[in-house]
């Protein structure tokens, strides 16, 4: 089964860390991604540019409208994101609440589906 881990961010919490805190957040992302890629449970993932960097896109009634964000005034937004292939649910929370960022913020674990509507 695949799940995404998905990386929530407080500017607040992280600015708050000092530069060696970020560095040891830094460190323990590459040693998790490491043992992840060892273990064959490493699909991909990556970290997202800051917010005011999106472009939301929609259509309607046929005309598309492009806007720069940000777009709302939020307290959290989503980090970045690992792609995990494991057995279980649990074992992909065990992997999330070893990512720095649960203690920071939170992860949201949530499982991949197939264009049909089945869990990968």
């Amino acid at each position: 089964m695949k799940y995404v881990l998905m990386i929530y961010s407080s500017p607040a919490s992280w600015n708050a860390l000092s530069q060696r805190e970020r560095d040891r957040v830094g460190q323990e992302h590459a040693a998790l991604g490491d043992e992840l890629r060892e273990s064959g449970e490493w699909v991909g993932g990556n970290t997202l540019a800051d917010p005011s960097c999106s472009v939301a896109v929609r259509v309607r009634d046929g005309v598309v409208t492009a806007t720069d964000g940000p777009f709302a005034e939020v307290k959290e937004h989503i980090a970045g994101y690992y792609v995990v292939e494991c057995e279980t649910l649990g074992r992909a929370v065990e992997i999330a609440a070893r990512m720095p960022d649960s203690t920071l913020s939170h992860v949201e674990v949530r499982p991949v589906m197939h264009p049909g509507g089945l869990e990968m």
